[in-house]
């Protein structure tokens, strides 16, 4: 199971008009800042992504607006590879964090999402992606990239799922915020 102190949240290329093309994009946006919020009432580090924002656009406004209210000394990494862990800056900071349990989320399932999970598990992560925090265009890539995923050592989560896996026990100040969360 993964422990809040162990873990790392890394927000991928959540951007601009590719974002509006995703399959299922409400439940996408939702689940994102549902799971944002959380990691936040939790204090799980967040790692924010975005590929050659230059040209795709900047994180869609209701991420990027909730990531600097939550959590405003994040600030996004621009990439050009497809994984994350092909930028100097994205594993300058994801070593800094020192965090094995990743939990990875955004678009598109099939290729940045996967190619940033594979090079985390080959680097002795452990992997979940939240299934519903990802997507790609069509359905069969979305379901593609995580059932590859799976199958190269990553394991399928949701954003319930995950936050309850963290909290551990229905108590405290952390609970009553998450429920209000979720809700």
């Amino acid at each position: 199971m993964f422990s809040k102190e162990n873990t790392v949240l890394v927000v991928i290329d959540v951007q601009g008009k590719l974002a509006q093309l995703m399959y299922n994009k409400d439940e996408l946006f939702d689940s994102l800042q549902t799971l944002i919020k959380g990691m936040a009432i939790l204090d799980v580090p967040v790692i924010w992504v975005e590929q050659i924002p230059e040209k795709l656009g900047a994180t869609i406004p209701e991420v990027a607006a909730l990531m600097k209210e939550l959590m405003p000394d994040v600030k996004p990494i621009a990439k050009k590879s497809f994984s994350c862990c092909g930028n100097d800056k994205f594993i300058e900071q994801f070593r800094a964090i020192n965090r094995k349990q990743v939990l990875v989320v955004g678009i598109e399932s099939h290729i940045c999402v996967y190619q940033t999970s594979l090079d985390l598990l080959k680097n002795g992560c452990e992997v979940h992606v939240v299934t519903d925090c990802v997507s790609s265009r069509k359905k069969e890539n979305k379901k593609i990239g995580i059932r590859r995923i799976v199958q190269a050592g990553g394991c399928e989560t949701s954003t319930e799922m995950i936050i309850f896996e963290l909290m551990k026990a229905a108590e405290g100040d952390a609970f009553k915020k998450m429920v209000k969360v979720v809700k």
